[in-house]
């Protein structure tokens, strides 16, 4: 892990979309800490589209159809939800600077969410950003069980019904693994980032 600009207090929403295409993320310390950082992996997390893999147990509950599942109609309570500490998750890296440059990009189109809700109740989600046919995902949460997993599916089937070409996780974990989630060297990352920049893609055609 890299960090080749200095921190800042703020980030410009074009800045921002410059380092996504460059390869490079910020995060944050933590959640109190006003500062960011920017990051450039030397290897890199991707769910390739063709190599997605349902676990059986998740197919069958969602075949069931247990969630509500929309897009883009709560963005700012997805990113508040995916902040905030919880058991499993004792901190966050989205701070002030963070969500507000989030927020912005959603508001130019270049960052969406997917979400998951069940009577009425925002249960699970995630967001990231969409930059030519690539999505970055960020971060995500659930509530309930199954909740965020859902939301996964249905951004992967978004993805390949809009002619996106590459998921970004920024790294793997076994949770992610388990979906076929896999990690490439940065030079290889960097030629499939090339190429999906290349193109244009939507991925709210609503």
């Amino acid at each position: 892990m890299t960090r080749p600009f200095a921190p800042g207090f703020s980030i410009p929403t074009d800045l921002l979309l410059k380092a996504y295409a460059s390869g490079v993320f910020p995060m944050a310390e933590s959640q109190s800490d006003p500062e960011v950082f920017w990051v450039r992996p030397e290897s890199r997390g991707i769910i390739p589209l063709d190599g997605f893999h349902i676990p059986k147990s998740l197919a069958k509950k969602l075949r069931h159809n247990p969630f509500d599942i929309r897009f883009d109609t709560s963005f700012e309570a997805v990113i508040d939800a995916c902040a905030q500490k919880r058991d499993m998750r004792p901190s966050t890296w989205i701070n002030g600077p963070i969500r507000e440059a989030y927020v912005q990009l959603h508001h130019i189109g270049h960052c969406h969410c997917v979400e998951a809700w069940r009577e009425g109740q925002l249960v699970g989600g995630l967001y990231g950003v969409s930059l030519g046919r690539a999505f970055f995902g960020e971060s995500m949460f659930s509530t309930q069980s199954d909740a965020s997993k859902a939301c996964l599916v249905a951004l992967v089937e978004r993805l390949r019904q809009q002619g996106y070409q590459l998921l970004d996780t920024q790294f793997t974990t076994d949770h992610l693994k388990r979906f076929g989630a896999i990690d490439v060297p940065r030079a290889e990352y960097e030629k499939i980032l090339t190429a999906a920049l290349a193109g244009t893609a939507t991925f709210n055609p609503d």
